[in-house]
């Protein structure tokens, strides 16, 4: 059985953790942005995709110089390809995924 205790804090958990996510897209529906701010949200996809891919291409040691993961690295070109072609940031997480796990299939 369940302890309460741990089952409420699990449903805090996720409340807390789903109101700062799902609350500002229910504001932006309801408002008109300026044509500014339109695009500049529309560049956000292709930066966090570029930040995540980042850090694990060339992962940091403290105090020395980041290593290439090359099977990482070779998995880029596919997943940028996918998301130039599509915008779809979902469908190039998944074609990077599939990517790297082929890749360490093979190697």
């Amino acid at each position: 059985m369940i302890d309460q205790y741990i089952l409420g804090a699990v449903l805090v958990s996720t409340v807390v953790t789903w109101v700062p996510r799902v609350l500002p897209y229910g504001l932006v529906r309801l408002a008109e942005l300026p044509d500014k701010v339109v695009k500049f949200l529309g560049f956000l996809p292709l930066t966090i995709i570029f930040a995540l891919i980042l850090s694990s291409v060339f992962p940091g040691q403290i105090g020395g110089w980041p290593q290439v993961q090359w099977i990482e690295l070779t998995a880029v070109v596919p997943t940028f390809l996918v998301l130039g072609k599509t915008r779809n940031v979902m469908l190039a997480v998944l074609a990077g995924v599939l990517c790297v796990a082929f890749l360490r299939y093979l190697f």
